[in-house]
Order: C-alpha cells, then structure tokens, then sequence
C-alpha cells in the first residue's frame, strides 16, 4: 500500500524533472550572437550592393585625385621651368631677346598657371 501512496508522488517528481529541459529551453535564450563590427551588419542584399558601389566609387575618387595631383606637381614644375626661363630671357639685352618671345612665353606662363589654379580648385 505504501506503493500507491508514493506513486502519485514519484510520478509528479518525473514529470517535472521530464519538463525541466523544456521550461530551461523556453526561458534561457539560445546563445548570444556576439555584437557586429560597425558597417559589417546588413539587412538586405541592396545594400551589400550599394555599399560595393559605394567603396568602388571611393576607390576611383582617390585614383582620380592622385592622378590630378600629380598633373598639379608635373603642371607647376614645368610652371617653375618657363618662370625661369621668362627671368633668363628678360636679364639679357634687350637687343637679343625680342618683345615678342617674351610676351608669348609670359602668356604661356599665365595660361598654365590658369590650369594649375583650376584642378587645385577642383575636387572631383
């Protein structure tokens, strides 16, 4: 008799303890993704694509750049080049270097320091 009085009890105890991985999986979360690095976390494949288009039009900017920064340093040396050039003509006599030469290399001078000054100016 003893059996069936402890029976009802010993069947309540395995039917808890038979739930307990239930009630521990429904209560504790499963594990914690950990945080996305800034800029990796994407909704949607859009935006991976825009974010591409993005970095390649950025990679082209700093090509475009470098390239007009160079044509700014090779433009000024040859800038500094005729410079030189207009002082030696002008230290000269007057009787060697005609007015016209001068005046065609100072108009070449200000012409190239025109360009210069607009793809300084220029950031695109």
């Amino acid at each position: 008799m003893r059996f069936f009085k402890a029976a009802p009890c010993a069947a309540a105890m395995l039917l808890a303890l038979a739930g307990l991985p239930a009630l521990h999986a429904q209560a504790a979360p499963s594990q914690p993704r950990p945080p996305a690095l800034p800029g990796t976390e994407r909704a949607h494949p859009d935006e991976e694509e825009d974010t591409i288009t993005h970095q390649m039009s950025v990679q082209a900017a700093i090509k475009r750049n470098k390239v007009r920064q160079q044509h700014i340093v090779d433009d000024t040396a040859k800038l500094l080049e005729l410079a030189h050039q207009l002082k030696d003509d002008v230290n000269k006599n007057a009787k060697d270097t005609s007015s016209a030469a001068v005046a065609k290399r100072a108009e070449e001078i200000e012409k190239l320091a025109k360009d210069v000054k607009e793809k300084m100016r220029d950031t695109n």
